[in-house]
């Protein structure tokens, strides 16, 4: 059996993290977004794990529901900007964002965070959270 067919290739859990993000951003059920491409929501699971390849007509409609741009699902990929593919230090990093933003806590703080319309505010409350994780160490 090809190595391939083992380990989903990097790409696609990425592809998959970021539909599982932009749908947890939006408050969306794995269901809801299932039933708006017309798939189940195992086939919905299985697409943001990498088990299964997205296409790239399910990838637009995808794009479509979730209101980005099919670009949105690439962003920082690994193997972007001449680093090669797979690159352990880029994807552990693109992960990292992706497993915050799809915690309770992570996405609770990204939607109240983008509620804040003032910058001074907003970088007050930057400072604030690194002042605390600077004491934590």
């Amino acid at each position: 059996m090809p190595e391939n067919k083992k380990k989903p290739n990097p790409i696609d859990i990425h592809v998959g993290g970021r539909i599982r993000l932009r749908r947890n951003m939006l408050g969306m059920s794995q269901e809801k977004l299932g039933e708006s491409l017309g798939i189940t929501f195992q086939q919905v699971q299985k697409y943001e794990k990498g088990t299964n390849r997205v296409g790239a007509s399910r990838l637009q409609s995808a794009a479509a529901v979730l209101g980005v741009p099919v670009s949105f699902f690439f962003e920082d990929a690994p193997g972007q900007e001449g680093t090669p593919q797979g690159g352990f230090a880029e994807e552990s990093s693109a992960n990292y964002v992706v497993d915050f933003l799809s915690s309770s806590e992570g996405l609770q703080l990204n939607r109240a965070f983008v509620k804040i319309s003032d910058p001074k505010i907003r970088r007050k409350v930057i400072d604030l959270v690194k002042a605390l994780a600077t004491d934590e160490e």
